[in-house]
């Protein structure tokens, strides 16, 4: 199996950047497609990005397209969440996720590990 740490995090203003990090430990990382998802306090978990093994392919959700990019180091067992163009209601903690498949797929239940989180927090 495979440890996740997440990293990045923080308090930003509207309209800034952060860039979120993955470290993955135990099996390597380039086993699995990876994801990102986030939760609001009060809501559901929801899918923000994910990634193929090899990393040619990716897959976002519609809040992030044009703004998120979701990339991989598999040499460095990492992913990265690049976040541009913040909004206030992208306040949220934010979990990187490893799934056993070999889609991009977009439900939680699909991936098999997370890590605890890191909180992002946008102020307007």
């Amino acid at each position: 199996q495979v440890q996740l740490v997440e990293s990045g995090g923080g308090l930003v203003q509207a309209g800034g950047s952060l860039r979120l990090s993955c470290a993955a430990s135990g099996r390597t990382a380039s086993n699995y497609v990876m994801g990102w998802f986030r939760q609001a306090p009060g809501k559901e978990r929801e899918f923000v990005a994910a990634i193929s093994r090899s990393g040619s392919s990716t897959n976002y959700a519609l809040s992030a397209k044009g703004r998120f990019t979701i990339s991989r180091d598999n040499a460095e067992n990492t992913v990265h969440l690049q976040m541009n163009s913040l909004k206030p209601e992208d306040t949220a903690a934010y979990y990187c996720a490893a799934s056993e498949t070999t889609a991009l797929l977009t439900p939680a239940y699909r991936y098999n590990y997370w890590g605890q989180g890191t909180q992002v927090t946008v102020s307007s």
